[in-house]
């Protein structure tokens, strides 16, 4: 199997998490095939908004300091992939503007900044601007109590991003095959429709395709699935310069003039993919928000469902029970922030070393036990739907 690397490994999945575990295996020396059972960016990876934000600084913890860890070093990481690949990811630091719509607000956000100053490096700053001061582009009356301004923001775009991602993959020898469904997993081996594939390894990041796949070795892996809705919009004069953040709605200026505002937060719905008057009232409160909105043309409406892990933390780490077989999942609103540091994991974890990330983010902290028929080597899955 080996062929001048490490090996053959299999990712199952074309989105954030899976593209940037097989470039980090790509480079790892690994002889990597992407397996996706629809197209690059099918699933929530696909969308419009692409906001690269740190939390909010208070309640300091090792996941804040892994975001922070994943944010500083995405200039570098995104720079590389476009060097690969030789494709523009739309990534700039941008930064990011947050209304304040209370003077509790005002004075808790005020606080927020002497931990940003303890936590975050100089570089970047946390501040809040009084409402006189406020730019053009956001509407005076959306913050009567001025804004917060941070500089540690990022975006890209999606679709580009995950583009350039294949393009680097593919720079290193790598091969995506979209139109490819895995219908089982079992140590060494992956089921298609008719089909065996013998691999060295697998790294399951198939979004929440990927829960099916892990359940026999892992029940009650299923998470949540969280449906958003977003939009882009073309204005009719120049964009915002900066990201706004408001209750709960982002507004990203893109780099080819368009604006992506997003997202809804669905628990419960009967269409994943239909967008409805929820998105209206998005599309609206962004207007209100950000005054080049008004008057904007939609360019498209989109929706999709975010897979959420069991825990509000991504999902990573060895299969309990299946030698060689990993997973990747769980990115929620944070899959593209956090995939350079968990493809990173990822190929330190197939190649031995210890992965770096936080025990929340493993199955058995995610409170993950292994089934019994996962605990028989090479036991075949129970169940077979991806």
């Amino acid at each position: 199997m080996e062929k001048g690397g490490r090996g053959d490994i299999i990712v199952i999945g074309a989105g954030a998490l899976g593209l940037a575990s097989a470039l980090a295996l790509a480079r790892d020396g690994w002889q990597v095939e992407v397996l996706e059972a629809a197209g690059v960016g099918a699933g929530a990876s696909g969308g419009l908004v692409g906001a690269l934000s740190p939390h909010i600084p208070r309640g300091w913890s090792d996941k804040k300091q892994l975001q922070l860890d994943a944010l500083i070093g995405a200039d570098a990481y995104w720079r590389e992939v476009e060097t690969l690949g030789g494709l523009a990811p739309g990534y700039a630091r941008t930064g990011r503007w947050m209304p304040l719509t209370a003077p509790e607000a005002a004075a808790r956000m005020a606080a927020d900044g002497a931990e940003a100053r303890r936590h975050w490096p100089a570089d970047f700053t946390w501040e809040v601007v009084p409402a006189a001061m406020l730019p053009a582009w956001v509407d005076p009356e959306a913050a009567p109590w001025g804004a917060v301004h941070e500089t540690l923001s990022a975006r890209l775009h999606p679709r580009r991003a995950l583009a350039a991602l294949v393009a680097a993959l593919e720079a290193l020898g790598g091969r995506v095959r979209c139109g490819t469904e895995v219908r089982a997993v079992r140590p060494g081996c992956v089921d298609l429709a008719g089909a065996h594939l013998s691999t060295e390894a697998i790294v399951i990041a198939a979004g929440t395709g990927g829960a099916g796949l892990v359940a026999p070795a892992m029940p009650g892996s299923a998470g949540l699935g969280v449906k958003g809705q977003a939009a882009l919009l073309r204005p009719a004069g120049p964009p915002p310069p900066a990201m706004i953040y408001g209750d709960g709605l982002y507004v990203v200026p893109h780099d080819d003039g368009s604006v992506a505002v997003g997202s809804t937060s669905e628990k419960a719905f009967s269409d994943p993919a239909a967008t409805d008057s929820q998105l209206d009232d998005l599309i609206a409160r962004a207007a209100r928000l950000c005054p080049p909105l008004r008057g904007a043309a939609v360019l498209e409406r989109w929706a999709g469902v975010r897979p959420r892990a069991p825990k509000a933390d991504p999902l990573v780490g060895p299969v309990p029970g299946w030698p060689g077989v990993f997973v990747a999942n769980g990115g929620f609103r944070t899959g593209f922030g956090f995939a350079p540091l968990i493809g990173a994991a990822i190929a330190d974890l197939a190649a031995g070393r210890p992965s770096g990330l936080p025990a929340r983010f493993t199955p058995a902290g995610h409170g993950l036990a292994p089934s019994g028929a996962a605990l028989r080597p090479g036991a075949a899955p129970r169940n077979g739907s991806g």
